[in-house]
């Protein structure tokens, strides 16, 4: 199984996750470079060793830091990948595209795509690209789900019958751990959040 290292989020940030010190799952706002590169360097990484950035979904707290892993290949859901290469920055929810390299795409992931040992799961209601990584144990929610029962907001680029159904899907799985995008991880009792999320819903 994967290694997971929580880097919890900084200011606008979105919490971010280093997968088999390769692959980083978002890179938050890009305003924080010094304290990102910190927390990759406190794990023996530095900033050239990521191959592959995994970006869960296109709003800007959690794609503005991209243009800091020049060499790493950027992936992101076919759907949310329009509004990086548009520099759409209604879709992004605020403009990300004073870097130009946030809005470069190098693989656009769909459902059942593998990334290391974790499976692309497509978890639109967010946005209309929203993905999870999951392996079978762990879940990198997004901003699907948070801990303590919480849903993304569906007000930009969302849609409340998308979160449901996927919120729906996410109950079928056997959930131990959550790494949400914003906010506290879950150990051990994921799907009871997962559930709580529903509950909202």
């Amino acid at each position: 199984m994967s290694s997971i290292v929580f880097i919890i989020g900084f200011n606008y940030d979105s919490n971010c996750y280093l997968i088999n010190d390769n692959i980083l799952v978002d890179t938050g706002a890009g305003q924080n470079k010094d304290y990102l590169f910190s927390k990759l360097r406190e794990n023996g990484v530095e900033p050239e060793d990521i191959e592959m950035v995994v970006n869960t979904h296109c709003h800007f707290v959690h794609i503005g830091g991209n243009y800091l892993f020049p060499d790493a290949k950027i992936a992101i859901h076919k759907l949310d990948a329009v509004s990086l290469k548009n520099n759409d920055t209604l879709g992004t929810s605020l403009s990300a595209f004073v870097n130009e390299d946030n809005s470069r795409v190098d693989i656009e992931l769909d459902e059942g795509d593998k990334i290391a040992d974790f499976e692309v799961i497509h978890t639109p209601g967010h946005t209309s690209g929203g993905i999870c990584l999951w392996d079978g144990e762990n879940l990198i929610s997004g901003d699907t789900i948070f801990a303590g029962g919480g849903v993304g907001r569906m007000d930009i680029g969302g849609d409340y019958q998308d979160m449901k159904n996927s919120v729906k899907r996410l109950m079928e799985l056997n959930v131990i751990n959550i790494y949400p995008g914003h906010g506290p991880i879950v150990e051990g009792i994921g799907k009871e959040h997962i559930k709580m999320s529903y509950s909202i819903l």
